[in-house]
């Protein structure tokens, strides 16, 4: 599995609606590409900080976080934390982000905070940003950021209707503030083939976004929930287990999209 990008692309990875796999997504592929060599850093700007907490980061540990980041307290690699899992570093997320729309509303270029913090030299081929649920000025940051957009969709029945406005948040972001923005692509998350109302969902979301739908899809799996309490992924927690292998498969998957588009070097 190569290692290194031209330069660092940048993943934002958001869906507005809450519960549907979008910091587990966040972590575990984060992990499975770290594994396999890519160096990855993960950015926690979710006030929640699920995805410092699944990856061991104690709170007392974080330091101002992405929230120091924003403020301008900090530069990116005075932010950056290890992690247990080699090639994988973090960015962790601190209560503090819950007042930014706030805090941060009426502060000039506040939709490039995140954007403006992007330095030389980067130690990392990937950055994936885990924006908070909502589409307010967090995920907005995110989105900026960003050369491309990952949505985790859970396969029930609300998931088109809200995507439909993610997709629209995006091409505002797109026409506004970050041209190049594209979506990265869809991944079905929570599936279960026993469930005949998740198997017509996705099939309706691959019929609607076609080639847009990752071909592998993240089933629900015991293993994935328990994993976080422990602090670690589930490639960590149980290699065997259904969700740790479908997200080995996904890792693979989204480096094969990436060469295809002429990313990776």
């Amino acid at each position: 599995m190569p290692a290194s990008l031209k330069r660092p692309r940048i993943i934002a990875i958001a869906n507005q609606k809450g519960g549907v796999g979008k910091t587990t997504t966040a972590i575990n592929l984060a992990a499975a590409l770290a594994v396999g060599g890519v160096k990855v850093l993960l950015i926690d700007i979710d006030p929640q900080g699920n995805a410092s907490t699944g990856l061991g980061i104690e709170h007392d540990a974080r330091n101002g976080g992405s929230y120091a980041l924003l403020a301008g307290d900090a530069t990116l690699s005075e932010a950056t934390l290890p992690t247990t899992v080699e090639n994988l570093t973090i960015v962790p997320a601190v209560s503090d982000l819950i007042g930014a729309d706030l805090e941060f509303g009426q502060v000039e270029r506040r939709e490039f905070l995140l954007r403006d913090v992007f330095e030389p030299g980067i130690d990392a081929d990937l950055v994936l940003i885990d924006c908070p649920p909502g589409l307010g000025l967090l995920t907005l940051n995110g989105l900026v950021s960003a050369d491309a957009v990952l949505i985790p969709l859970q396969a029930e029945f609300f998931a088109l209707e809200g995507i439909t406005q993610l997709m629209r948040t995006i091409e505002m972001v797109k026409r506004a503030l970050n041209p190049t923005l594209e979506v990265e692509g869809i991944v079905l998350t929570m599936t279960d083939k026993r469930n005949n109302l998740s198997e017509q969902v996705s099939a309706d979301v691959r019929a609607y976004f076609t080639d847009k739908v990752f071909e592998t899809a993240i089933p629900r799996n015991i293993r994935i929930t328990e994993a976080p309490s422990h602090g670690i992924p589930v490639l960590l927690y149980d290699f065997r287990s259904a969700g740790a292998q479908a997200y080995l498969a996904l890792a693979a998957e989204f480096l094969t999209r990436a060469r295809a588009k002429k990313v990776w070097a």
